[in-house]
């Protein structure tokens, strides 16, 4: 039996992180990869193979980085890992030992069972999985109606590029007043609800899937709460994910109430020599230090780095200390993303709060061809000024700029510490240094606090 020193299962974007950051600091030790598909996907990207990329093919991720590195990849799911003998076999009935084990298995769709007619044949589920995806694409090809369920981020942005697609009616159900409820605001939530309308998708809010209707096995609608029937034939839910650890669960590791495998802020489990990262591990808030269920490739990434560099032994006095949760997405034209705490979470949590907002173009002056309106949204604290979260929503660089107050929440920079900040700006690039959004949101709040 061949054994390693390090096996990762699991070859998603936190498992190659992993895999390049352990084999790039520590050349010598031998390490194995164990992938279910020879085809990985990128998650964040798989909306958009259904029109903007045209095909799966253009949004295939795979561990070729970790190879170059000199690690080794099978194609030969897991089916049962003995951490007390430390070994592992595989679906071919191979097994190998190891001498440290990573979990990096990522998240699986939350089945509906309790919606009656969630069995039926044209019920699908957006699996991170390269072939489920590609079957996937060619069923919503040839369908006229499809009923998305569920508008969170996957489910809207899967929507708006299906009704890209000519000669096709798509509707989302929403349970929640808004789509996008989890990490938005409710300001923010509603434009980018508005936004959806605009791109001619049917969506209903504040209503459930009752019951998803057919003949003869197949789908052919879905009975809503209000009553009405929507035609389908298909129905796509996507109402969540949840951890996938059915071989941790087996194996004995301890898992908190959410089926997420319990780890330390170096992604370490309880168990000696074994660790797990990405949307299968333990997420804590940042802000609020409670159990969180956060899923972004994002931390999934942060997290695998952070294992890879302390693999063996503590290189990088730097660990996981929770999840801020910065968001992003872009519909109909419009760029909004998110981080930490808004009034719905803030409030949930009782966290004391401030908030300010400041709209400009994102460029100077505003009379420029590619200019776009630009609006910041920043929380802080009222006592101390540090920043808590933030929304922003306008041009591209919606993007970069929540990326900005992502780093100012987690190095508890204060809004009084960012209207010094020292910034470049450009007419082709930016707002005005005169009235840049992200300083005059700082100002606005640093009134707030001082009247």
């Amino acid at each position: 039996m061949k054994k390693y020193d390090v096996i990762i299962i699991g070859a998603g974007p936190s498992g190659i992180v992993v895999g390049v950051t352990a084999k790039t600091q520590n050349p010598g030790k031998s390490m194995l990869m164990v992938a279910e598909e020879a085809k990985g996907l990128v998650p964040c990207g798989i909306p958009y193979v259904f029109h903007s990329l045209g095909s799966v093919d253009k949004n295939v991720m795979g561990p070729k980085p970790f190879i170059d590195l000199g690690g080794e990849v099978i194609v030969d799911p897991v089916t049962e890992a003995d951490i007390k003998n430390k070994v592992v076999k595989l679906k071919s009935g191979a097994t190998y030992e190891f001498d440290k084990l990573i979990f990096a298995t990522g998240s699986i769709p939350v089945i509906p069972d309790f919606i009656p007619g969630y069995h039926l044949d044209g019920v699908e589920y957006i699996n991170k999985s390269y072939n489920s995806i590609k079957e996937l694409k060619n069923k919503a090809d040839k369908a006229k109606n499809i009923v998305i369920v569920g508008g969170g981020f996957i489910g809207a942005e899967v929507a708006e590029q299906l009704a890209s697609e000519t000669g096709k009616t798509v509707t989302i159900i929403e349970s929640e007043p808004y789509c996008f409820n989890k990490a938005f605001s409710k300001e923010l939530g509603e434009i980018a609800t508005k936004k959806l309308r605009e791109t001619n998708i049917n969506v209903l809010t504040s209503t459930l899937a009752k019951e998803i209707l057919g003949e003869n096995g197949k789908v052919t609608g879905v009975m809503l709460s209000t009553g009405e029937k929507v035609k389908a034939e298909l129905v796509i839910m996507s109402i969540g994910y949840k951890p996938n650890t059915e071989i941790a669960r087996k194996a004995g590791l301890n898992l908190n109430s959410e089926g997420a495998i319990i780890v330390d802020n170096f992604e370490r489990t309880t168990v000696k020599d074994v660790c797990a990262i990405g949307d299968c591990s333990q997420t804590l808030g940042f802000i609020t230090g409670r159990l969180d269920h956060i899923m972004l490739a994002s931390t999934a990434t942060a997290e695998a780095r952070v294992l890879g560099y302390n693999l063996f032994g503590i290189k990088i006095n730097r660990c996981c200390n929770g999840t801020i949760g910065i968001f992003s997405t872009e519909i109909n034209g419009l760029s909004m993303a998110s981080v930490g705490l808004n009034e719905k979470n803030g409030r949930e949590a009782n966290i004391d709060f401030v908030f300010s907002k400041f709209t400009d173009f994102d460029r100077h002056p505003g009379t420029f061809d590619d200019a776009s309106s630009l609006t910041v949204k920043l929380y802080a604290s009222p006592s101390d000024g540090s920043v808590l979260g933030g929304e922003v929503w306008g041009g591209k660089s919606t993007g970069e700029i929540i990326n900005i107050i992502g780093m100012a929440i987690q190095k508890k920079v204060t809004v009084y510490e960012m209207v010094s900040y020292q910034i470049g700006t450009h007419p082709l690039l930016t707002s005005a240094p005169t009235k840049y959004v992200l300083i005059k949101a700082a100002e606005g709040i640093i009134f707030k606090i001082k009247h």
